[in-house]
C-alpha cells in the first residue's frame, strides 16, 4: 500500500508540474481551420516568393501580410492540390478525407449519410473525441439524411452560424432575401422569393431583380442605380450572345456598400470572435441566438469566409488602392485554344473573357486582388482572437489555413472561373501553426506534393485520434504531421476528378506533367462504370502539360507522338486509380443521377479491378 501511495503521490506532482507549465502534454489543441473561396494561390506573397523567388504575383501587386504572417509561424504546404475544382465537391473531399472516387461526390449534387459507402464527416468525428464544434460563414457541403424516406437537412457543426443566417438577418453588404414583400415602403402586389440585395452603410437596400421591376413599374431602375453607385462589372459572353446587363448575375469587380468589418466575411469574423469571448454564455448574431465557447470542451471551429468568390466587392479603402496599380493580363492565341482538349474549349467558351476590354480586365484583376488583401486583414483578426483564447485558458492549440477550396482564372487560357485541372485551378497551398512547433516547425516549407483529402487525418491526429486503427481506416489522406517529420509516404503524383461544367473527368499530376482524361461518356452513376478502360485514346480527350517547360499549360501534348510513352503510362496509372482501385459511383438523386437535389438514392456501384493501384509511385 505504501508504494501506491508513493506511486499515487508522484503522479499527482507531475500532474501539477505539467499544469504550472501551461497544460499537461498530452491535452487536445483548440483547432481553427480557415478556408478561403476561389482563391488563387498567388494573391499571397509568401508563396509567390517560395514557388517564383518573387513576392508579387505574375500579373501585379498582391499584400498579404496575415497570411505571410502564419507563414513565418508555421510550416508551409507549398504544393498542395484539390481533389475537385469546384467548391461543393472539393469541400466534401476536405469533410470526408476522401477522394470523390471513393465518396461517390463528384460535383454540385446533394447526398446523403445513409449509404453503406457513408461515414462520419471531420466534424463528428470531433464530436466523438471530445471537442465542441462550431462553424461560422459558407460550408457548402450538400449533406442530407434519410428520415421517412425524405432528405433532410444534416447538422454538421454544434453550432453552425451560417451564411444563409447572415444573410436573412439583412446584415451584409449583399445577399439573397428569401421573400420579398415589400420594398420602400411599397408593398407587392405578389411576393416575389430568393432576392439578390445590396445594402448600403446608411440602411438603404437595392434589389437587384427584372422581375420586380417589370411588376412593379414604380421601382424601375433600382437594379442600375446600384449598377451604377457601387461602380459593378458584370458577367457576359459575346460568344453565347450575353450582352452586358444590370440584371446579370456574377459580379466580377465594385466597389463593397458596406465599410471593413460590415461585410459578409466582416460578419463572420465578428460572430467567430463573439463566440470565443461568450465563453459558457449565449450571444446573439442579428436576432438569432447561440451557444458561445464550451470552456470544459476544447475547440473545433471552422471559419468558411466568401472571398474573393463573386461578387468581388472590396471596401473602398482596399478598393482605391489597389486601382493604383496596373496589371499585366494573361491572353489566349489561336494555337493555345486549338490544342486544347474539348473539355477544356467549352469550359473556356462558356466563361470566355478574352474580349473583355482591357479596361474591364483591369478592373477585375485589381478588385480580386483588393478582395483577397481584405479578407487577409480579417483572417488575421480571426487569428488573433484564436490564439488569444487558447493562450489566456493555457490551452494548446492549432491553424489549418486552407488558400482556396480551389482556384480561379483571371483570364488565363482565355477565361474566367474554374473548373479544369490546370495549376491556376487545383493549386491551393496548405500552412498549419501549432502552439507545438516540434510538429509543425516555425517558417518551414514542406515542397512534397500533398492534398485536400489530408486535411481530416491531420486534424483528427492533433485531437487525439490514432488513425492507424480499423475505424478510421476510410481516410484517403496523410497525417501532414508525419508528412513534415518524414514518416509518411513520398507522392510522386496527385490526383483529383471532377464533373461539374467539363463532364466527368479526372487528373493525374508529377513534378514534370499533368495529364487529364474523361472517365464517363455521361453522368449516369452506376452505369458503364469501366468504360474509360476500352475507350480509345481519342474518346478519352485527352490533354498532357510538360509543366517544367510549360509553366503555365499553353501547349497540349497529348497527340505529340515525342510523349507517347509519357501519356501512355500516366493514363494507365490515372484510369486503373479513380476507375479500379476502390470507387463508388452512387445515384444520389433516386432517379436522374448525379443532378438531383432529393438526395434519397442509397444503391453504392463499385468498381474495385485494380485494388493497390493507388500507392504514391508512378516513375515516368
Amino acid at each position: 500500500m505504501k508504494t501506491n501511495s508513493k506511486i499515487i503521490l508522484f503522479l499527482l506532482l507531475a500532474i501539477g508540474f505539467n499544469k504550472y507549465k501551461g497544460y499537461a502534454q498530452a491535452q487536445q489543441p483548440n483547432v481553427l481551420w480557415i478556408l478561403t473561396d476561389d482563391q488563387r494561390y498567388d494573391a499571397i506573397r509568401s508563396f509567390n516568393k517560395i514557388l517564383h523567388n518573387r513576392e508579387m504575383s505574375a500579373l501585379g501587386y498582391v499584400e498579404s501580410p496575415q497570411v505571410d504572417r502564419l507563414a513565418d509561424m508555421g510550416t508551409t504546404f507549398i504544393n498542395t492540390y484539390c481533389q475537385a475544382q469546384g467548391c461543393a465537391p472539393s469541400r466534401a473531399s476536405m469533410h470526408t478525407g476522401r477522394y470523390p472516387f471513393r465518396s461517390g461526390i463528384y460535383q454540385f449534387e446533394y447526398f446523403n449519410n445513409n449509404t453503406t459507402n457513408s461515414y462520419p464527416l471531420l466534424p463528428e468525428e470531433m464530436v466523438d473525441l471530445g471537442y465542441q464544434t462550431m462553424h461560422v460563414g459558407k460550408l457548402g457541403l450538400r449533406i442530407r439524411t434519410l428520415k421517412n424516406n425524405n432528405a433532410v437537412k444534416f447538422p454538421v457543426y454544434q453550432v453552425d452560424i451560417d451564411s444563409k443566417i447572415i444573410e436573412n438577418e439583412g446584415l451584409p453588404e449583399w445577399g439573397k432575401q428569401s421573400v420579398v414583400n415589400e420594398v420602400n415602403g411599397v408593398k407587392l402586389k405578389q411576393p416575389l422569393k430568393n432576392v439578390t440585395y445590396f445594402k448600403d452603410a446608411d440602411g438603404t437596400i437595392y434589389y437587384k431583380s427584372e422581375k420586380l421591376e417589370k411588376a412593379n413599374p414604380q421601382l424601375a431602375g433600382m437594379a442600375k442605380e446600384a449598377y451604377d453607385k457601387y461602380e459593378l462589372f458584370y458577367k457576359y459572353n459575346k460568344k453565347k450572345g450575353m450582352p452586358q446587363s444590370v440584371f446579370n448575375k456574377g459580379v466580377l469587380a465594385g466597389v463593397s456598400p458596406q465599410p471593413y468589418g460590415k461585410t459578409r466575411d466582416g460578419h463572420y469574423t465578428t460572430a467567430f470572435v463573439n463566440f470565443l469571448k461568450n465563453e459558457n454564455k449565449q450571444f446573439k448574431v442579428g436576432s438569432v441566438t447561440f451557444d458561445g465557447a464550451n470552456s470544459s470542451k476544447p475547440l473545433f471551429a471552422h471559419i468558411g469566409y466568401d472571398f474573393p468568390h463573386t461578387p468581388v466587392l472590396p471596401p473602398k479603402e482596399y478598393r482605391d488602392r489597389f486601382q493604383k496599380h496596373a496589371y499585366k493580363i494573361p491572353e489566349l492565341t489561336d494555337q493555345e485554344f486549338k490544342k486544347m482538349a474539348k473539355a477544356f474549349q467549352k469550359r473556356v467558351n462558356s466563361s470566355y473573357s478574352d474580349d473583355f476590354t482591357d479596361e474591364e480586365k483591369q478592373k477585375m484583376v485589381q478588385d480580386y486582388y483588393a478582395f483577397c488583401a481584405y479578407g487577409d486583414a480579417l483572417i488575421g483578426d480571426a487569428v488573433d482572437a484564436f490564439i488569444n483564447y487558447s493562450k489566456n485558458k493555457k490551452q494548446p492549440w492549432m491553424i489549418v489555413y486552407v488558400c482556396g477550396d480551389h482556384g480561379w482564372k483571371l483570364n488565363e487560357h482565355g477565361a474566367i472561373t474554374k473548373n479544369t485541372p490546370w495549376d491556376v485551378d487545383s493549386h491551393n497551398p496548405i500552412i498549419v501553426v501549432s502552439s507545438d512547433k516540434n510538429k509543425f516547425p516555425a517558417g518551414k516549407v514542406v515542397k512534397d506534393f500533398t492534398e485536400f483529402v489530408d486535411i481530416a487525418p491531420t486534424i483528427l491526429n492533433a485531437a487525439g485520434a490514432n488513425i492507424k486503427q480499423k475505424k478510421y481506416s476510410y481516410l484517403d489522406g496523410l497525417d501532414l504531421a508525419k508528412v513534415v517529420s518524414g514518416k509518411a509516404p513520398k507522392r510522386d503524383y496527385v490526383i483529383g476528378e471532377s464533373h461539374h461544367a467539363i463532364g466527368p473527368r479526372a487528373y493525374i499530376r508529377t513534378k514534370d506533367f499533368m495529364f487529364s482524361v474523361k472517365t464517363r461518356p455521361n453522368s449516369k452513376r452506376g452505369v458503364n462504370m469501366d468504360w474509360a478502360m476500352s475507350a480509345s485514346y481519342i474518346d478519352l480527350d485527352p490533354a498532357l502539360y510538360n509543366t517544367t517547360l510549360d509553366p503555365n499549360e499553353i501547349n497540349n501534348l497529348a497527340l505529340n507522338p515525342e510523349y507517347k510513352e509519357v501519356a501512355i503510362k500516366m493514363k494507365k496509372k490515372l484510369l486503373d486509380i479513380v476507375i479500379g482501385d476502390g470507387r463508388a459511383e452512387i445515384n444520389w438523386g433516386g432517379d436522374n443521377y448525379g443532378k438531383s437535389t432529393k438526395a434519397i438514392g442509397t444503391k453504392v456501384h463499385r468498381s474495385n479491378f485494380a485494388s493497390g493501384a493507388h500507392d504514391f509511385k508512378l516513375k515516368l
